[in-house]
């Protein structure tokens, strides 16, 4: 397999387990839980690091905003080898009873986007793999942490998630909106891959709390770590799925 154009790695150069942050920041977060990091390549929205948790190696990579995005890094990913992708991301609840720094895990993600409509019709469910999902949740209950598990949307249109679109998804008891899992969950899945997510909330748009609204002395004390213990338990779920 030749070179990929964007993520710039070919085949050996990843490992069979790949974490997906959408921050290529967040990349190297995740590394400084692991042992014996590796940058791997960088260009544009993509960050790449070999690293090793627990004995088991994995891949981090970051796969920018959105669908598009996402798509590019899950196809190239897959094309030299991996196998299994955990989203690791933030999100904006959209049910009043989660809190900022809530976990969720996702058990499918509605397609408010375009990217997937060019794979597949709407109507195709994006639904993680159940051993990646399995892996999230008891990940999370091995360290007493709560999640809420349940469906998300994906949406394109971060600056038009407007009242009446909230209103909607609220009553139909998704619990968050982001921009990649259904990207992600419907690739894996047509490649016979697997795939889960983990976000914690970073705002509630039923509350009114945008991202980036609050100062850090205002979050709620679970917030202030929430991005670290979703890498945890990321962290932890690969050693399941290893």
């Amino acid at each position: 397999m030749a070179k990929q154009p964007h993520l710039l790695v070919e085949q050996g150069d990843v490992n069979d387990i790949a974490l997906v942050p959408g921050d290529p920041g967040r990349v190297q977060r995740i590394a400084d839980h692991c042992d014996d990091p590796v940058e791997v390549s960088s260009n544009r929205e993509y960050t790449l690091v070999n690293a090793t948790y627990e004995g088991v190696d994995l891949t981090i990579c970051s796969t920018g905003i959105g669908g598009p995005s996402t798509a590019i890094a899950v196809e190239e990913l897959a094309n030299v080898g991996v196998e299994t992708f955990l989203r690791v991301g933030t999100t904006g609840a959209l049910q009043s009873d989660i809190e900022i720094g809530d976990m969720i895990v996702a058990t499918g993600a509605a397609k408010e986007e375009g990217t997937t409509k060019r794979y597949e019709a709407a109507e195709i469910p994006a639904v993680p793999d159940y051993d990646a999902l399995s892996a999230l949740v008891d990940a999370a209950e091995a360290r007493n942490e709560d999640v809420h598990v349940g469906p998300l949307v994906s949406d394109d249109a971060f600056y038009n998630e407007t009242e009446d679109y909230v209103e909607s998804w609220n009553d139909a008891g998704l619990l968050a909106v982001e921009m990649e899992a259904a990207t992600l969950f419907s690739l894996a899945r047509r490649r016979g891959l697997r795939a889960g997510a983990i976000c914690t909330a970073d705002g509630n748009l039923v509350e009114g709390t945008q991202k980036g609204a609050d100062s850090e002395s205002e979050l709620p004390e679970k917030a202030k770590n929430n991005v670290a213990r979703a890498i945890r338990i990321a962290l932890d779920a690969t050693t399941e799925l290893a």
